[in-house]
């Protein structure tokens, strides 16, 4: 069968990664046209805008894309793309496997963590209003006649919007996703004790939800700060985990941190049409062009998306050969080397290369 899929190289290391993807992935023998487009800086100096109407159009026509890290300035300049893709395309379920590879440097070898984010509300929903605005100090002064806790007139302030639609679309995604692929049990998480009429709506609505599948699947729920002590203390005993927006950011950054880092964390943003994957990690701008940056959070990523492609068998392939690579720990990049300063450490090319070598 024949693929269409568009690639967003990325800010960065971007392009080196996706360059090792690419690479691992055509040797799989699929067939495989891939549309390749700049977004992020790049786009900006050709095109004026991180994200060109023609970029969209490319996603929506194909339906599955793969990207590198895009970067987002902190504070000020644009809006993070990332957002901006999930939003846009209403790609409602973030989803961040964090899985032990033996050779990595996972803090416990049993953790086998799948975290579903809702990608669309929360706090990232980007409803936004800048200190001592207009729209800031009439949106405080509402506030301030509508409950009793006055707020200082030299705040900012963020919206979080969480509603049942959302809740329930993404409770369900991992519920499916859990008895798909075999999995017992679904954990809520959330803050109700403290934020009642939001993150309490994520927890009455998500188990509203879960009485569906009590027959599958056991789903219990569990307080965010809970939730972290736990995973450090025993992350066997959780399977799938399900989170707003910000939570599910934190919590599949702690999981990634288990598993051995940023480095082999992969990451897949699903909508009801739409299908785009990426890197947890970020554009690490000081190493562009160095090649020498870990490329196996792009390649599990890849490894999600041929599952989704319907192509197990070819994501299998992929995953083993990938895994065999870490556990031989020769031929792999700096940071997974026991010593960071090896000399022998891979290239990300290098590194590529010794996956597709498995692959013959």
């Amino acid at each position: 069968m024949a693929y269409n899929i568009t690639l967003l190289p990325g800010d960065g290391i971007g392009p080196e990664v996706t360059g090792a993807m690419r690479k691992c992935v055509d040797a799989l023998g699929l067939d495989i046209k891939w549309d390749v487009q700049e977004v992020g800086e790049y786009a900006i100096k050709k095109y004026g805008t991180p994200m060109p109407d023609h970029v969209f159009e490319s996603i929506k026509k194909n339906k599955v894309a793969i990207k590198g890290p895009i970067v987002t300035p902190i504070g000020t300049g644009f809006r993070s793309v990332n957002v901006l893709l999930r939003q846009e395309l209403d790609l409602f379920a973030c989803i961040r496997p964090s899985k032990c590879y033996a050779g990595t440097k996972c803090k416990a070898d049993n953790v086998d963590i799948v975290l579903f984010r809702e990608n669309t509300e929360d706090l990232y929903a980007g409803i936004e209003f800048e200190k001592q605005s207009r729209e800031c100090l009439k949106l405080l002064e509402l506030l301030n006649e509508l409950q009793p806790k006055k707020i200082s007139k030299d705040s900012g302030i963020s919206i979080k919007p969480i509603s049942v639609k959302g809740t329930k679309r993404i409770v369900r995604a991992a519920c499916e996703y859990a008895i798909k692929n075999n999995r017992e049990k679904v954990t809520i998480v959330h803050k109700a004790n403290i934020m009642k009429y939001t993150d309490g709506l994520f927890l009455n609505e998500g188990l509203e939800v879960a009485k569906e599948y009590e027959d599958k699947l056991i789903v219990r729920d569990v307080i965010v700060d809970n939730l972290c002590m736990q995973l450090v203390q025993r992350p066997e005993h959780f399977d799938v985990l399900v989170c707003p927006n910000l939570y599910g950011d934190i919590v599949s950054d702690l999981c990634a941190g288990l598993v051995g880092g940023l480095g082999i964390a992969p990451g897949a943003n699903i909508g009801n049409e739409i299908a785009l994957f990426e890197p947890v990690h970020g554009s690490a701008p000081k190493y562009a062009g160095q090649d020498k940056c870990n490329p196996t959070a792009t390649l599990l990523s890849a490894v999600l998306m041929l599952r989704h492609l319907g192509e197990p068998k070819q994501a299998d392939r992929l995953e083993n050969a990938i895994a065999e690579v870490l556990k031989e720990g020769k031929r792999v990049t700096y940071d997974l080397m026991p010593d960071r300063d090896d000399p022998n450490a891979a290239t990300t090319t290098e590194m590529a290369e010794a996956i597709c070598q498995k692959l013959k």
